[in-house]
């Protein structure tokens, strides 16, 4: 028994002996993931950071993004060695309070984050540089790496630019592609954010072999595993460069935003915000200081108000409500009403108006009755149910015309603003608890109705194109397709006939040669114009200006809203006329306009 037991643990043992020899084997000749892992500890991979994207103005002469170096000192913490701290700060010209923040920072990272190259100063100067390249040698470690930043050759459009930063850790985790890494820069607002995709190119990667000492000796196996950067593409605006320009310095100390459309293709020539920033303050070392500055700024430079603010339309919102009831077959464009005056305050005197005298005296009275008549269509015996109706068939008419929810334009951040409907009614006042009377103050672009200046120009433009637009977009051309993208090419009807929109052109027109938009008059083109007065409870009445021009082929539709200026016929028009004469003939000689609106004094 006892012997057959010796024989049993004697062949265990042989066949234990026998495992280990084959393993042994493997890893010696075999395997070669050992080597592998070895060559690990001597091989270090370099990310090479592609060039992103450049960005040109529509005429492509006008580079208004491009790229401009910066280098890194990178660390692997398990690597790094300084014998020296003192020359080593000197070199860097830093202080040794800077020097053991970092290190600080660095031995936080335990575990495998020692073992990867991290940023430890980063966009150091070309002096720097200079200074310390030569020693590179005495700091294992440490090691240069490039990479670039966004610069700019004019001060202009820096909202709708956008600008890039380092990517947040939330965005880090989202990403699912894994593309990015801590430290990485991203798109994070404007034109940079949406075309993230297309702009930031493909990175590459070059493995080199070090020393002990954290030198590099070369490339590992001849570079066979190195891949390069691929550029981002890129990307031609819709801008027109000139005008964005003088536009933005008519609105120099103004608050307010200005959108400039081409009607025929939806492209946007002129998009301001003001007030604004340039946007070289967001790139570079001083980006974290400038970037509180202007986030504390009380004026809100970052808040891009051409896109994000929204506001009642006031009279400008009229023309929209003769091209509904015109539809409806609710008035006729000859049909003479009286107004009396008596129904709700009017500058427009008392008297028989139709629709293109309505319009060019922008008439309230007018306007209270024919909405009226818009809602109220005895299409139920309860006035309640009449009005939701009637409201619902006119809220099918404003989302034709790209209101009450965004458009679509390609920069990030958009507000739809506010179309009053009946689903808004019933939670204010209960359902079926509203009617006409409740609601009469929308009749004149006031009330619960709110629209951006995008949303304006694009309205500005339907009506040029006397019923239809494209989706405003402000990237003109891809590098690799040429073309927009797909959405920005579908057409978009307003559901309104355009023999209703000849009256409404003619009427605009001679808001400018004979009512209150005088100040966009330019000799020898025909301006189509309407002046509004936003209502504000908060303060100064905003001024509202749309237009476009010529009448019978439009080149330009545009908005202007300026903050707390007062009536339309003042701020918002002389701005809006002046970049129409600017757009359309290349020089302004109309200098006493200018000096108006460049003076800020808009009292009379």
């Amino acid at each position: 028994m006892n012997e057959s037991r010796r024989y049993i643990i004697q062949i265990v043992i042989i066949l234990i002996g026998v495992v280990y020899l084959v393993k042994l084997f493997a890893i010696q000749i075999t395997d070669n993931s050992y080597k592998v892992k070895a060559e690990d500890n001597v091989m270090r991979p370099v990310i090479e950071y592609p060039y992103r994207g450049l960005i040109y103005d529509r005429s492509e002469k006008n580079l208004l993004v491009y790229n401009r170096p910066v280098f890194d000192l990178m660390v692997v913490p398990r690597e790094a060695v300084i014998a020296d701290t003192v020359e080593f700060c000197r070199l860097l010209g830093i202080t040794t309070d800077e020097f053991d923040k970092e290190v600080v920072r660095m031995e936080k990272d335990k575990g495998y984050k020692s073992f990867l190259p991290q940023a430890f100063i980063k966009m150091i100067s070309l002096e720097q540089l200079a200074r310390f390249q030569d020693k590179l040698v005495q700091y294992p470690g440490f090691f240069i790496q490039s990479r670039t930043l966004r610069g700019y050759e004019h001060s202009s459009i820096a909202n709708a630019l956008g600008y890039i930063g380092e990517i947040s850790s939330t965005a880090l985790n989202n990403d699912s592609t894994n593309y990015y890494r801590q430290g990485d820069y991203i798109g994070i607002s404007g034109i940079e954010k949406y075309y993230e995709k297309e702009l930031r190119g493909q990175q590459g990667v070059q493995f080199k072999m070090v020393n002990a000492r954290g030198v590099v000796k070369g490339p590992f196996k001849n570079g066979n595993y190195d891949t390069l950067s691929v550029p981002g593409e890129n990307l031609v605006a819709t801008i027109d460069l000139d005008l964005q320009a003088y536009g933005e310095k008519l609105m120099a100390g103004k608050a307010g935003g200005v959108v400039a459309i081409e009607p025929k293709t939806g492209e946007i020539l002129s998009i301001i915000s003001s007030p604004s920033y340039d946007p070289n303050m967001l790139s570079g070392k001083g980006f974290g200081r400038n970037f509180m500055d202007l986030t504390q700024d009380s004026l809100k430079p970052l808040f891009n108000r051409a896109i994000m603010s929204v506001y009642p339309p006031g009279s400008t919102f009229k023309p929209l409500q003769a091209l509904i009831a015109l539809q409806e077959g609710v008035i006729g464009a000859r049909e003479q009403i009286y107004c009396s005056g008596a129904l709700v305050g009017d500058h427009a005197p008392p008297g028989y108006y139709d629709v293109h005298e309505a319009i060019q005296k922008s008439s309230n009275n007018y306007f209270y009755i024919v909405f009226r008549r818009v809602i109220n269509r005895n299409l139920s015996e309860n006035t309640f149910i009449d009005s939701r109706l009637g409201l619902e068939k006119w809220n099918e008419y404003l989302y034709k015309f790209g209101l009450g929810k965004p458009l679509g334009i390609d920069i990030p951040n958009e507000k739809g603003g506010m179309i009053p409907t009946p689903a808004l009614y019933n939670r204010i006042y209960g359902e079926n608890r509203w009617k006409w009377s409740t609601i009469n103050s929308i009749s004149i672009g006031q009330g619960e109705l709110l629209i951006s200046p995008l949303q304006m120009a694009n309205y500005a433009a339907i009506i040029a194109n006397r019923g239809y637009y494209y989706t405003p977009h402000i990237i003109k051309e891809i590098d690799t397709t040429g073309l927009p993208l797909e959405k920005y090419r579908i057409k978009h009807e307003s559901g309104i006939d355009s023999v209703h929109f000849t009256t409404v052109v003619d009427a605009m027109e001679d808001v400018v040669n004979k009512g209150t938009g005088l100040r966009a008059r330019i000799d020898g083109i025909a301006v189509c114009a309407k002046t509004g007065t936003s209502e504000n409870p908060h303060g100064e009445d905003h001024s509202v200006f749309i237009a476009f021009a010529p009448k019978e082929d439009p080149q330009i539709a545009i908005s202007v809203y300026v903050q707390n200026a007062g009536q339309g016929a003042r701020a918002a028009a002389s701005v809006a006329g002046l970049m129409i004469e600017k757009y359309l003939t290349g020089e302004i000689k109309r200098h006493w306009i200018e000096e108006y609106a460049l003076r800020g004094e808009f009292i009379y």
